[in-house]
C-alpha cells in the first residue's frame, strides 16, 4: 500500500521566512507593545492618583490669614464730653421787701462788683424806720429823766431823805430805761440795714445772663414762698469744665495735667486748660473720678451750658494690644479670638476687651505682642486644628489724637 505524503517545503532559494512566520512575530511586538503601553498608562495614573492624593491632603489642611496684635502707643489722648459751667454763679434774691423801682443791667450786661443793679421801693420798711428812730429818741428821753431822778435819789439817801428802796428803784429804773434804748438802737440798725437792701448791688464781677423782674413787680424777700431771683450772675473768665474719669485712668490724672477743649462752633480751634483739681474719690453709681479743668476764657466766647470735647493726653497705664474687629470669633462660651502656635495648631483664646475704636478693639488681657491671631477666622476652626498660615499687614495702632 502506497502512503500518500506530502513533498516537504524546503525554504526559498531567496532566503525569506514564510508568511506565517512573519504574522508571528508582528503579533509579538504589538503584544510587547500593549504590555509596555499599559505599563505606562498604569504609572501614570498611579502618579497622578499619588499627586490628586497629595492635593487633597494639602487642600484639607486650611490655609488661614494672620497677623500680629498692634501695641498701643505709650500715651493716650482720652476724649471726654464735657459742659461747660461759670467759674461763679449766683442767683441774686432781694433781702426786703417791696416793688421794683428800677433796673440797671439786662441780660448780657457785663458788670464789676459793687455794681448797682436795682433799685426797690420800700414804703413799709421807711416807715419802719421812722418809727424806731423815734421809739429811740422817746427811750433816749426815758433814760435822761431816769438818770436825773436816780443822780437826785442818791444825794437824798445820804441824808435819809429818802428810803435806801426808793434810791434802789430809780438806780434799776435807770438801767431798765438804759438796756431799752440799746434795743431800740438795734432795731433802727436792723431796719437800716433793711433799708440799704433795697439797693441791689452785684456780689462780684460778671456777666447777667438772666432777669426775672420789670419795674412795678412786687418783690419779697428771701428765696422761699413766693420769691424769685432777680438776676442770675455769672463770672465767665476762667470757664469750669467737669469731666467724669473712668475708673481705670483715674491713676493717671494729677493736678497740672493739660486738657484741650473742642467745640462744634469753633472748627479747627482749641482751647487749653489744666487739671486744678480732683474729687479724690471714685462715684460708685457711675465708677468715674470727677475731675475739674480750668479753662481762661478771657474774650468770652466759651459759654457756660456749653457741650465740649475734652481731649486729656495721658500716659498709658501698662503695654495694651490692638486687634482688628474681623479677629473676634463669637462662640457659646463668650468672645475667642483664634492664635497659631509655633506648630501652626490653632489655639482659642478668651480676651478681656477695652475700648471700641470702630474698625479695632483694645485688648487688655488674653494675648502677647508675638502671638499670630487670625484674620477673619472660619467658624469651623476648632482647637488644635492643623492649618498653614499667611502672613498680612499688621494693623496700624490708632494715634492719640484719634482716640474716642
Amino acid at each position: 500500500m502506497v502512503e500518500n505524503r506530502l513533498p516537504e517545503e524546503k525554504p526559498s532559494e531567496s532566503g525569506h521566512s514564510p508568511p506565517e512566520s512573519r504574522l508571528f512575530v508582528v503579533l509579538i511586538g504589538a503584544v510587547i507593545v500593549l504590555v509596555l503601553s499599559g505599563g505606562f498608562t498604569w504609572l501614570r495614573r498611579q502618579s497622578q492618583l499619588e499627586a490628586l492624593a497629595s492635593e487633597t491632603e494639602r487642600l484639607a489642611v486650611p490655609t488661614v490669614a494672620v497677623t500680629h496684635p498692634a501695641l498701643e502707643p505709650d500715651q493716650e489722648d482720652l476724649v471726654l464730653p464735657s459742659t461747660l459751667q461759670a467759674y461763679v454763679e449766683s442767683p441774686i434774691y432781694a433781702r426786703t421787701t417791696g416793688y421794683l423801682k428800677k433796673w440797671y443791667y439786662d441780660i448780657g450786661s457785663h458788670v464789676k462788683k459793687g455794681a448797682l443793679l436795682a433799685d426797690i421801693d420800700t414804703p413799709e420798711v421807711d416807715q419802719e424806720l421812722s418809727q424806731a428812730r423815734e421809739n429811740l429818741n422817746t427811750s433816749m428821753a426815758n433814760v435822761n429823766l431816769s438818770k436825773i431822778t436816780a443822780s437826785r435819789y442818791s444825794e437824798l439817801l445820804r441824808s435819809d431823805s429818802v428810803s435806801k428802796q426808793e434810791a434802789d428803784n430809780a438806780l434799776g429804773d435807770l438801767a431798765a430805761k438804759t438796756a431799752t434804748v440799746r434795743s431800740a438802737e438795734a432795731n433802727v440798725r436792723r431796719l437800716q440795714d433793711l433799708e440799704s437792701f433795697k439797693h441791689i448791688v452785684a456780689p462780684f464781677s460778671g456777666v447777667v445772663t438772666r432777669r426775672n423782674i420789670d419795674v412795678g413787680n412786687l418783690i419779697n424777700a428771701g428765696n422761699v414762698g413766693q420769691a424769685q431771683e432777680l438776676f442770675y450772675l455769672a463770672q465767665t473768665d476762667p470757664v469750669r469744665v467737669f469731666v467724669s474719669v473712668p475708673e481705670a485712668y483715674s491713676p493717671a490724672i494729677r493736678v497740672g495735667l493739660e486738657a484741650t477743649l473742642d467745640l462744634a462752633q469753633y472748627a479747627g480751634q482749641s482751647f487749653k486748660g489744666k487739671v486744678v483739681r480732683t474729687a479724690e474719690a471714685i462715684e460708685l453709681t457711675s465708677r468715674t473720678l470727677n475731675t475739674e479743668i480750668d479753662v481762661p476764657n478771657p474774650d468770652g466766647k466759651l459759654l457756660p451750658g456749653g457741650f465740649a470735647q475734652v481731649h486729656v493726653l495721658i500716659k498709658g497705664l501698662g503695654p495694651r494690644l490692638e486687634i482688628p474687629v474681623n479677629a473676634l470669633l463669637f462662640r457659646s462660651e463668650g468672645l475667642r479670638t483664634v492664635v497659631v502656635d509655633a506648630e501652626h495648631k490653632t489655639r482659642l483664646r478668651a480676651l478681656q476687651i477695652g475700648r471700641d475704636y470702630g474698625t479695632s478693639l483694645e485688648v487688655l488681657q488674653g494675648l502677647s505682642a508675638d502671638d499670630w491671631i487670625v484674620v477673619n477666622p472660619a467658624d469651623s476652626l476648632a482647637e488644635g486644628l492643623q492649618v498653614n498660615v499667611k502672613p498680612i499687614a499688621q494693623l496700624a495702632a490708632v494715634k492719640p489724637k484719634e482716640r474716642p
